[in-house]
């Protein structure tokens, strides 16, 4: 069976969140995507910031971040958008199934 990562990401919009969402569910890039809302604080051009965001965790099979993170480069509204793959150790064996048949094309 494939291994499961995460990507993560960040927006500051909550349509966009669900916009990304919705194009990596329908892709089949990603078996689930939770947003969460959150608080960030900053640096940003020599500035500290301070901005209400969305974080997404958007669970995919290993092999298919390479596309996820181009999906969601190619869909974020960020200069320098957050990007980041967390790779997952361990999982619940049932979880994991359901990931993969998720993800299934």
């Amino acid at each position: 069976m494939s291994g499961l990562a995460i990507l993560v990401t960040t927006v500051d919009d909550e349509e966009e969140a669900r916009t990304l969402a919705r194009a990596a569910l329908s892709a089949k890039l990603a078996a689930c995507v939770q947003i969460h809302p959150i608080r960030s604080c900053y640096a940003w051009k020599g500035e500290m910031r301070e901005e209400t965001e969305f974080l997404l965790h958007m669970k995919a099979r290993g092999e298919d971040y390479g596309a996820l993170a181009e999906l969601v480069r190619r869909l974020h509204s960020y200069e320098t958008p957050e990007i980041l793959r967390v790779d997952v150790a361990e999982a619940n064996p049932d979880y994991l199934a359901w990931a993969i048949e998720a993800t299934r094309r």
